[in-house]
């Protein structure tokens, strides 16, 4: 030791191993404030469990400025990206390939030179355990998709960023498209020679995964929960009374985890988000789609009665529609809507807010529709 140095090696080796992990990151993505709530959620998990990596999000500009100032308290890194931009370098692909808007959006992650290496994961899901070991593994690494045991399945990849790569993505992208009409078909096609790894990367917490016996044996060693399907933990009735999420048939093994998202919501990221906000981030189903396939147990007709909703209140009859007097919901096709959902692109602030997917449904009770 040097004379008048106090410094332990163990402390050095330590703030090395810290310096060398800064160029490398977990990197999410949101395209609407629904998605940025839960990428915050997986923010807080993955801190919660002692990672050593950098934290970054990809936003697009649909995510509203309040939400965004929070993603700036939990990620290191806040990085927009619009593929819709003229000087993208994704635009002209954009405009042979339209149908892959959020694709190429996700795409944008090869461009995240900064980093050496990266681990993606989609912002629906939520770390229970420490998961850097991920990082020691080869581009591309990704677990079989259980759908289709030949591919992978693209809620979590190891990659490293290259603007090469990047750019013959986007040629793929150009020339063959999408099997599936979304990123994992393009990633599937040009990653051919993948690496596999334990589904307790990404755990498949759906109805599609019933293969309880195995769940029960493996469940326990699960890292990362995706909540892969329509029905995304911010979409599911919870109790502020008893903390605990109602689960639908077929989702009862999901309570822990959903319980787990939901107790980070509450604590860590309910709090700073402003209360006119929160209505219209929550809001989880389109005034387009068919009510007989909504759950309507929580609107009561009593005037005045409230049900809990997730932290807020769903209040009954005519006082939200009268705030919508002159509002019309049918200059889109049924068609036109459902598809502009399933870009990510929900009009938050005009015919998809809360208070409109409220009135109509109030309307279809009124009529008996």
């Amino acid at each position: 030791m040097i004379s008048g140095t106090s410094v332990k090696v163990t402390d050095v080796t330590s703030k090395c191993y810290r310096v060398a992990n800064m160029s490398q990151a977990y990197v999410t993505l949101a395209t609407n404030d629904g998605y940025a709530i839960g990428a915050l959620v997986l923010g807080h998990s993955l801190r919660s469990n002692n990672t050593t990596r950098d934290l970054c999000i990809m936003i697009t500009p649909t995510v509203s400025p309040s939400i965004k100032a929070l993603l700036h308290g939990v990620f290191n890194k806040v990085i927009s990206v619009d593929v819709l931009d003229s000087g993208d370098s994704a635009h002209l692909s954009l405009l042979k390939r339209p149908e892959l808007g959020i694709t190429f959006t996700k795409l944008h992650c090869w461009t995240l030179t900064e980093y050496s290496k990266c681990v993606f994961l989609d912002a629906d899901m939520l770390c229970v355990q420490n998961p850097d070991e991920l990082f020691s593994h080869p581009e591309l690494t990704a677990v079989t998709d259980i759908g289709w045991p030949d591919c992978f399945n693209s809620g979590m990849f190891v990659f490293v960023p290259s603007r090469d790569t990047y750019a013959k993505l986007l040629r793929v992208a150009e020339e063959k498209g999408s099997f599936d009409g979304g990123d994992q078909g393009l990633l599937n096609t040009y990653f051919t020679d993948w690496h596999r790894i334990s589904f307790v990367f990404n755990m498949v917490a759906s109805a599609t995964y019933t293969y309880l016996p195995a769940y029960k044996q493996f469940g326990v060693n699960a890292k990362l929960i995706h909540f892969l399907g329509s029905m995304k933990p911010w979409q599911h009735r919870y109790d502020v009374t008893s903390g605990s999420v109602q689960t639908p048939a077929g989702y009862h093994h999901l309570a822990p985890y959903l319980n787990s998202w939901w107790a980070i919501y509450i604590r860590l990221v309910q709090p700073g988000i402003p209360e006119m906000d929160i209505p219209r981030l929550l809001a989880v189903k389109s005034p387009l789609e068919d009510t007989k396939k909504m759950d309507i147990s929580a609107i009561d007709s009593n005037e005045g009665r409230s049900h809990s909703y997730g932290h807020y209140y769903l209040r009954g009859g005519n006082e939200v529609a009268q705030q919508l007097a002159g509002l019309h919901l049918g200059q889109e096709s049924i068609q036109e809507g459902l598809a502009r959902w399933e870009r990510g692109e929900p009009d938050y602030l005009g015919r998809d807010s809360f208070a409109n997917i409220q009135a109509y449904i109030d309307s279809k009770l009124k009529s008996g529709k």
